[in-house]
């Protein structure tokens, strides 16, 4: 899929999304393969990198990561612990609720999920996440002159295609919506919603949710000037 935006001037970069690992350690074999494979300039991971594991279990799948020398940028699903946020790999940068930027591309993250009945590791309310996004959104514009913006978020936006679960309930964040409508950010990457791999748009903004990795999904994502064009891509692990 191609998209254009005539506000953005973005220099080409080649970029790898994943999300939903679940701990499965085959899904990171094929990310860090295809990641080498593809001769991206950047890995991103949406969240969901353990299944209720440590942050040792963590770290030993995301290692696999780092010795690709690729940067590589993530958030913390609902099924991480929280202090993965804090976790310091050599290569590899947790941006929940920081700013990253890298060429001409500013990077906010959002980790965790929204309050559920299922009482996973990592959720915060509404107005939680509501407060994270409007610091973030304060430091780039205090420290970032051409904002040329990619948002990475675990939980996808509500009321769109990748939000939507297998029983129809529209199960994404009010506040991941209200940041993409009053920001604009050129491209949305975000995952959790596991049914609901594809392509979506708000407003002006290209949402991607590239599928659970545990099952072979990643996306490729070619920015160049104004035009983002999406892989979705799927392999047998």
């Amino acid at each position: 899929m191609n998209w254009n935006v005539k506000d953005w001037n973005v220099k080409e970069m080649k970029i790898i999304a994943g999300t939903d690992f679940h701990g499965s350690r085959s899904a990171f074999e094929n990310f860090a393969v295809n990641s080498k494979r593809h001769e991206v300039d950047l890995a991103v991971i949406c969240g969901d990198i353990t299944n209720f594991g440590t942050v040792e279990q963590a770290k030993n799948l995301l290692t696999m990561l780092a010795e690709i020398n690729i940067p590589t940028i993530f958030v913390p699903g609902n099924c991480d612990p929280p202090s993965l946020v804090d976790l310091n790999l050599n290569g590899l940068t947790c941006i929940h609720g920081k700013l990253y930027v890298n060429s001409d591309l500013a990077f906010i993250g959002l980790g965790g999920g929204t309050v559920s009945p299922f009482n996973t590791f990592f959720e915060m309310r509404e107005e939680e996440i509501a407060k994270i996004l409007r610091r973030c959104a304060e430091n780039l514009r205090e420290n970032v002159r051409k904002v040329n913006l990619i948002f990475v978020s675990h939980t996808p936006p509500k009321n769109t295609r990748l939000d939507r679960t297998f029983m129809g309930v529209h199960a994404g964040s009010t506040s991941v919506r209200r940041f993409i409508e009053e920001n604009r950010p050129l491209l949305t990457l975000c995952g959790h919603i596991h049914e609901a791999r594809g392509v979506d748009r708000v407003g002006d903004t290209l949402v991607v949710n590239p599928g659970p990795a545990k099952q072979g999904n990643y996306a490729i994502v070619t920015i160049k000037g104004g035009e983002v064009n999406v892989e979705l891509r799927r392999e047998e692990i």
